[in-house]
C-alpha cells in the first residue's frame, strides 16, 4: 500500500530511522574503532543536519502559506474589509483558502460553505442590499465557527459584533451591537445563545442631529410593555459623541429616536459614550457610562438615575465610579456593566487600547448603583490567549433557569485591529467567590 503521509511526515520518519540507524552502530562498535566511529558519526550527523535544514525549510513555506490563507479567510469574514473588498474577487480566495484548508487540517465542506456564503454577502453589499447579506452570513454561521475552529471557546457568531449586549425575553436572547453590515445597530437572535440569525437594523432611521454610520455601544431596558434602546452617536458637523435613547414596542425593533438631540452628553469631559441600563432592587432604574476624557480629564465612569420612563436622566448630575488607575488598564476605561447578585453589585469594564491585543476585562465591587466602588483584584479577568485577542465590550446577562453568561467581543489572533472583524463570544460566568470567573467554553 502506498505510503499516503505529507512528505514531510516522511521525511522525518526517515530522520528518526537514520537516528535509530546511528544509535545501533555507536553501540556496536568497539573502542578499537572509536576514530572510524567518530568519522562516521561526524558523516552522519552531518547529513542529518543538511536534510533537517531542508525539512525545516520546507515547513517554514508550509507554515507561511498556513498563515497567508487565514489571513484571507479572516478578511473575508471581516464585516469592515466587506465594505472594501470586490465582490468578483471571493472566488479567487476561495480557491485559495480551499487549497490552504489540506494544511490547516481543516473541514474542506464547511470552509468552502463558510466562504460561499460570505461571496453571495459580498455581492449583496454590491447592490446595495445590507439586509440580505446578514442573511445570507447568519445562513453560514456554523460553518465559520466550524472554520474558526467551533464554539468550544465560547465563539458564538463569526462575523462583526462589536459591544455587544444581549436581552432575553421569553425564550428568545436578543444580541445588539455597534454598527456593521447590518446598519446602524445590529440585531440578531437566538434560542440557545450558540447559533444566531441576523435580523436585520434594530435602528433604521437616525434623528437629524445624528452623524449616519457613527453609531455604537447599545443597550436595551424593558420598562413595562416598551422597550429603551441606549446608543452612541457623534453630533453632526465634528461634535462630540453622545448618548441618546429610542423606543420600540417589542425587542427587534424598530426603534425610533425623535429627539431633537442627546439625552446625556459631556461636551467639556470630551463626550459621554457606552450607556449600559441597570435596574436596582427596588425597581429604580440607572444609567452608567463613560466620558471620554479632555482637557487633562481621565476617562471617567459614571452613574445616574433614569426617570420611571428610562428616557431621561434625574437630577442635573452624575456620580463617577472608576477612573483609569491600574498598569493594565493603559489610561483607559470604559464599556461599563454593573449587576447586581445575591447582594452584591459588581461593575465590569474594559480597559486599554479597544484597538488592541492589550485590551481586556476588568471588574469592580461597588456598594451600590452610585458607588463608591473598588477592585478587588489588581488584575483584568479576561485577556488575551491562544483563542482570542483583545476580548472586551462585556455584557453580563441570565439564561431561563437563572444561570449567568457574559456576552463580549474579542479579535482572532493574528488579525487583530481595524479593519479585522470582532467576533461575539458568549461564556458561563461565575459570581460565587470573591472575583468573578469567566468559565471556558460556551
Amino acid at each position: 500500500m502506498a505510503d499516503r503521509r505529507p512528505w514531510w511526515r516522511r521525511r522525518l520518519g526517515q530522520l528518526a530511522l537514520l537516528g535509530a540507524a546511528v544509535s545501533l552502530v555507536i553501540a556496536l562498535v568497539t573502542d578499537l574503532q572509536a576514530h572510524a566511529r567518530d568519522r562516521h558519526a561526524h558523516a552522519a550527523l552531518a547529513s542529518a543536519e543538511v536534510m533537517l535544514g531542508i525539512t525545516r525549510t520546507k515547513l517554514t513555506s508550509t507554515s507561511r502559506a498556513q498563515h497567508r490563507a487565514n489571513e484571507d479567510r479572516r478578511a473575508l469574514l471581516s464585516a469592515d474589509a466587506y465594505t472594501r473588498a470586490v465582490w468578483a474577487d471571493a472566488d479567487q480566495k476561495l480557491a485559495g483558502a480551499t487549497q490552504a484548508a489540506f494544511f490547516q487540517g481543516l473541514d474542506i465542506g464547511s470552509l468552502q460553505n463558510c466562504l460561499g456564503g460570505v461571496k453571495g454577502a459580498l455581492a449583496q453589499i454590491a447592490n446595495h442590499n445590507n439586509a440580505q447579506a446578514g442573511m445570507d452570513l447568519s445562513g453560514v454561521s456554523p460553518s465559520c465557527e466550524t472554520v474558526d475552529g467551533g464554539n468550544t471557546d465560547g465563539l458564538a457568531y463569526p462575523f462583526d459584533f462589536p459591544d455587544p449586549f444581549v436581552l432575553m425575553v421569553g425564550g428568545t436572547y436578543f444580541a445588539y451591537a455597534t454598527n456593521s453590515v447590518e446598519g446602524n445597530i445590529q440585531i440578531i437572535e437566538s434560542s440557545d445563545r450558540t447559533h444566531w440569525t441576523a435580523v436585520g437594523n434594530a435602528l433604521p432611521d437616525l434623528p437629524t442631529w445624528a452623524t449616519p454610520n457613527r453609531t455604537w455601544a447599545p443597550a436595551v431596558l424593558q420598562v413595562g410593555g416598551q422597550y429603551v434602546l441606549y446608543y452612541t452617536a457623534q453630533l453632526t458637523k465634528g461634535g462630540p459623541q453622545c448618548i441618546s435613547a429610542a423606543v420600540a414596542s417589542q425587542p427587534q425593533g424598530p426603534f425610533i429616536d425623535t429627539s431633537a438631540g442627546p439625552f446625556a452628553c459631556q461636551p467639556t469631559l470630551g463626550g459621554s459614550i457606552d450607556p449600559s441600563p441597570f435596574v436596582n432592587a427596588d425597581g429604580t432604574p440607572y444609567l452608567v457610562w463613560k466620558s471620554t476624557g479632555e482637557g487633562g480629564q481621565p476617562t471617567t465612569i459614571w452613574s445616574q438615575q433614569l426617570d420611571p420612563a428610562g428616557t431621561g436622566l434625574v437630577g442635573t448630575s452624575a456620580t463617577p465610579l472608576l477612573i483609569p488607575d491600574q498598569i493594565w488598564e493603559g489610561g483607559n476605561v470604559e464599556a461599563p456593566d454593573l449587576v447586581l447578585n445575591a447582594g452584591r453589585y459588581f461593575l465590569f469594564y474594559s480597559g486599554n487600547d479597544w484597538n488592541s491585543a492589550h485590551y481586556a476585562v476588568g471588574v469592580t465591587s461597588c456598594s451600590g448603583p452610585l458607588g463608591p466602588c473598588t477592585r478587588p483584584s489588581a488584575q483584568p479577568i479576561l485577556t488575551s490567549g491562544a483563542d482570542f485577542a483583545g476580548p472586551g465590550g462585556a455584557s453580563v446577562f441570565t439564561d431561563q433557569s437563572g444561570g449567568l453568561w457574559i456576552a463580549f467581543h474579542a479579535w482572532s489572533p493574528g488579525a487583530v485591529g481595524y479593519p479585522h472583524n470582532r467576533d461575539l463570544y458568549v461564556r458561563p460566568l461565575n459570581l460565587a467567590g470573591a472575583v468573578p470567573v469567566i468559565e471556558p467554553g460556551g
